[in-house]
């Protein structure tokens, strides 16, 4: 089995894989969404990039047990609630439904486990126990907090000293806290906070920190392999993350600590705070899945990606390229000669999961395969699949494309959408579906794919 490397933040060092467990088992946990609105594109993010490695490291031999879960107790979602003059767990499970539809709209498996705060609170209550327990935490009129200088390795993670953080948490507390520095575990409940649980120390909910520190270890056990997530959870999220297990277990939570770079719009991070936010499914509806997908490859995961009209357009260009070639390819087994290209694509996973570098023995595989006759598909459906994408490489077997029917109705929706009759337009993009063709509308106006 070759070795894979990866970043851990904590270390600051490509850190090999190692499986706890016989048989090469393998824990992914990633942060998913607070589900107090529709996730945009730079929330779909980590869960294109750990998808991806749970399916690179699968191709690997590993047998892998991805976990992504759902934030459904959170300020932000009572906030969003009371806005809207409807109770919190109804929000949270309108918002839970469309990122469930939005990320399925990325054709990607979902996690194998996807778990929500709100039904792992026994799990909390436990951890939160153990930690007043031992000292690492304490009790105040219903609120509970951990005690940051108790534990020595606190700022591993960011690389961060004591006496320069702040856990953003306001003043919010700070008359119960021992010190400015403890950060809320759980929150007793407020007036206008429609969801509460009871706990021995009375009743509230978690606070967001101990959630995920729960959610991972009753799924994944203390000590797995991967904790994964934006770059700016760092601080405080998961410095807390860890610091809780640590305290709490008198173990590590993860063995290694992957972050995502951020999307940037303008300079800025994408952001709800700065409002220059895309929704995922917007995205996916004027540019395509695929080409979505592809643009997400162009970065390597730890660093920011622009997201623009050039940047799309540049990776629907490259994916033109790849489906033309496609077309070409017959089934089988590829030419001896193109396996040093298909080995180079891997490499360059293996290495820290560099999807950028990958995408050059992508094309220079393409690029050979143009110049061959009777090429077959099995190398490309092979590199392809990592990112999801394997029909490019199945569809438009031995030249086929959209018969004349299809082109007809192609131009009828166009034609509609032109007039602003959207639910026209719809209508007849349902009926080109149900025909085997899916439309993608890009840069180059519209075009019709195998489904």
């Amino acid at each position: 089995m070759p070795e894979i490397l990866l970043h851990d933040t904590r270390s600051g060092e490509n850190r090999p894989l190692v499986a706890r467990e016989p048989g090469n088992k393998v824990g992914i946990y990633a942060c998913g969404p607070t589900v107090y609105n529709r996730i945009h594109i730079g929330n779909a993010r980590p869960y294109v990039v750990f998808s991806w490695l749970k399916r690179f490291l699968a191709h690997e031999g590993y047998d892998v047990t991805f976990v992504a879960n759902v934030t459904d107790v959170n300020d932000k979602i009572y906030d969003a609630a009371r806005a809207r003059g409807v109770g919190s767990e109804e929000l949270a499970r309108e918002m839970t439904a469309h990122y469930v539809a939005d990320t399925d709209a990325l054709g990607l498996p979902r996690p194998d486990h996807e778990p929500l705060a709100s039904e792992t609170i026994d799990g909390i209550v436990s951890l939160i126990a153990a930690l007043i327990e031992r000292d690492a935490a304490y009790a105040v009129d219903g609120d509970v907090y951990f005690r940051v200088r108790a534990d020595a390795e606190y700022g591993a993670l960011s690389h961060r000293h004591l006496d320069d953080l702040d856990q953003g948490e306001g003043i919010e507390g700070a008359d119960r806290k021992e010190d400015p520095l403890d950060f809320a575990l759980w929150k007793a409940q407020k007036e206008g906070e429609d969801t509460a649980w009871d706990a021995p120390w009375g009743r509230g909910r978690p606070g967001w920190h101990i959630e995920c520190s729960a959610m991972a270890e009753e799924l994944l056990g203390v000590g797995f392999e991967i904790h994964g997530g934006g770059s700016d959870l760092v601080f405080p999220h998961h410095e807390n993350e860890a610091a809780q297990t640590r305290m709490g277990r008198g173990a590590e939570l993860a063995q290694i600590w992957m972050h995502n770079g951020m999307l940037e719009m303008r300079g800025e991070k994408m952001a709800k705070s700065v409002g220059n936010i895309s929704l995922l499914p917007e995205v996916i509806e004027r540019w395509g899945r695929e080409t979505v997908l592809l643009f997400f490859a162009t970065g390597h995961y730890r660093q920011p990606i622009v997201f623009a009209d050039e940047t799309l357009e540049a990776a629907s260009g490259r994916l033109a390229r790849i489906r033309e070639a496609a077309r070409r390819l017959v089934d089988g087994p590829s030419p001896v000669e193109l396996r040093e290209h298909r080995d180079a694509f891997f490499a360059a996973l293996a290495d820290d999961f560099n999807t950028s570098r990958s995408l050059a023995p992508l094309a220079a595989w393409v690029s050979e395969a143009n110049k061959r006759e009777a090429v077959g598909r099995d190398d490309l459906v092979e590199m392809l699949d990592v990112f999801g994408l394997a029909d490019l490489a199945r569809g438009g077997v031995d030249g086929d494309g959209p018969d004349a029917d299809a082109l007809a109705l192609l131009a009828a929706r166009n034609a509609a959408r032109d007039a602003k009759d959207w639910g026209e337009a719809d209508r007849l993009r349902d009926v080109l579906r149900d025909a085997g063709w899916t439309v993608r509308d890009g840069p180059a106006g519209a075009e019709l794919v195998p489904a």
